[in-house]
Formats: structure tokens, sequence, C-alpha cells
């Protein structure tokens, strides 16, 4: 048997660095794998997003440089959508319109956050009760709503006034008087929203240790005092989730006001956001082009705003 023997060239070190090389070309396989199935399992809802999120909005951004016919069929023209957007005062009313309707929905946020505190408290008689209560408004459908607080903003029969008649005021025709109907629906909104905003900050306020509140109690501090210096600063975080999702929401608010406030209302250019004139120039002018301007500019300004309470959040935001 012949021996061969080693070259006095071979490099000792080669050995070492064969066996990194084939350890991190193991490892390298291995997380290939796992992203593999990773990507496998997410692909369902990533094809989702791209046909029902992300299509869409390419698509209306093309349809923005189009101009549409009366009975279907477009055509390009660059910026004159946009160019008109700019000059439109309907739009300007509107956009004045949406941005006071969010303002009054964002005034739900601290009502959410008494009533989650009220909700809170250990020993409560009746508490899954009235949790049901207050949630019932969100699993309510839109149309039930807006039917119901018509009735009660009626100005010759509706409850409203006639509470108000007990103390001698003589409401208006909320719905129909420029100077009440945004506010009236605005209260809707809120009275829409409270029950949804009081459970995700019910939850937030469950997840503050109890230890927290003992020790305050020791220290003397009374139950404002700690709802001020323990739970808000600690339910942050939650109060920053709701006041994003409300300001998305209220921007893109349709449905009640096209429920509430008919077609020949005289409240209606007081009233209208810009989704129901979006509506209006997309399905009932059939402007196509000009309402997918609308829609996309809209989303633009949901993308600053969102932006900007994400930036500011840094300085009133408390994690952990």
């Amino acid at each position: 048997m012949t021996h061969v023997s080693r070259p006095e060239t071979w490099d000792k070190s080669a050995r070492p660095v064969a066996e990194t090389n084939y350890r991190r070309a193991r490892i390298s396989r291995a997380q290939r794998e796992e992203w593999g199935w990773a990507f496998l399992f997410i692909l369902p809802t990533m094809i989702g997003l791209g046909v029902f999120s992300l299509w869409p909005i390419f698509e209306t951004f093309y349809y923005s440089f189009t101009t549409w016919g009366a009975f279907g069929g477009h055509k390009w023209s660059g910026l004159k959508n946009y160019d008109l957007v700019l000059r439109d005062a309907e739009l300007l009313q509107s956009t004045i319109n949406t941005l006071v309707f969010t303002g009054l929905s964002l005034i739900g946020v601290p009502i959410a956050i008494v009533v989650a505190a009220l909700l809170n408290r250990p020993g409560l008689r009746g508490l899954t009760l009235y949790r049901t209560v207050y949630f019932l408004p969100v699993v309510t459908l839109p149309s039930a709503v807006a039917l119901m607080w018509k009735l009660l903003y009626s100005g010759d029969y509706g409850l409203v006034n006639w509470l108000l008649s007990l103390v001698g005021i003589d409401g208006p025709y909320w719905l129909s008087d420029p100077n009440t109907a945004l506010y009236a629906v605005g209260i809707v909104s809120i009275w829409s929203s409270v029950g949804y905003n009081m459970v995700i900050l019910l939850a937030g306020m469950q997840t503050v240790p109890r230890e927290y509140y003992e020790a305050a109690e020791i220290d003397g501090a009374g139950g404002i005092r700690q709802f001020f210096s323990i739970t808000i600063p600690l339910l942050t975080p939650s109060i920053f989730f709701v006041c994003v999702i409300t300001v998305i929401n209220a921007l893109q608010a349709f449905d009640l006001v096209f429920l509430m406030v008919n077609v020949n209302n005289p409240a209606l250019p007081w009233t209208q956001t810009v989704v129901y004139l979006f509506f209006e120039k997309g399905f009932i002018e059939h402007n196509g082009g000009y309402a997918a301007a609308i829609a996309f500019l809209l989303m633009i300004v949901i993308l600053a705003l969102t932006a900007i309470q994400f930036r500011l959040q840094r300085r009133w935001v408390h994690y952990g």
C-alpha cells in the first residue's frame, strides 16, 4: 500500500476556513428554506393586497389623467383634472366640511377614555351589560343608525326638540339648517365610534400593572391623580392608535352624510365631505377622471396627516 505524504505547502488554516464556509452555506440554505416557507404562507395575503389595494391605487392614479365620456370610455387629458381640482370652490368647501367633521370626531376620543376608565373599575355590577350597550352602535348597520337619528333630529316630532321644548327652547330643523347639519351628523359619528374606541382603550388600561396604583394609594394619591399621573401616560400608545384610526375614518366619511342628508337638502353644500363629492362626480355625473383625481389627492392628504401624527407622537407617546 502506497503512502501519500501531505505536501509541505499545505496551509493548516485552509481547513478551518473551509469548515466555516461550509457552515455558513448550511446556515444560509436553512435560512432560504425558512424564508421560502414564510413567503409561501404570506403569499395569499400579498395577492389579496395587490389585487384589492395596490392595483386600484395605480389604476386610480392613471384614470386621474383621463377624461371620461357620458357613455363610458376615456381618453388621456394630462393634468387637466388636477388643474380643475385646484380651482374647484365646491371641493374647497367639501374639504373644510371634512376637516370640521374630523375635528368633531376627535372629540369622541376623550369621551371614550372616560367611558373606558369607568368600565375598568373592579367589582362594578352589570359590567358586561354596560360594555355591550356601549359597543352596540359599532355593530349596528349604518342605515339603521341614520334612520334612527333622523327621527330623533326631526324638527316637527323629534325627541331632541321635544326635550328642548320642556325647558322653553325651540329647536331647529337640525338636518336642514346649514348652521347645525354638519354638527348633528358629527354627533352621530361620535356616538357610533365611542364603543370601538372604548374597547381598544379598555384593553390598554388592563395592561397597566396594578402595583402602580397600589403604590400611588400608599403615597396618598386619589383616583383623579392616579388617572392623570398613571393611567393617561401609560395609555398614550392606545390613545395614539385611536387618534390615527379616527382621523383616517373621518377623512373618508361618507355613509352618514349620504344617508342623513338628502340630495335636495339645502344644507348639503355645508355637510358634504370629500368622499361624498367623489361619489357625486364619479357615479352621478359620470366624470370618472375628475373623481379619480379627487380620490388620489385625498389619499395623499391622509398619508401626509398620518405621517405628521407619527412624527409628533415621539413627543407625547410613552412606550414601556
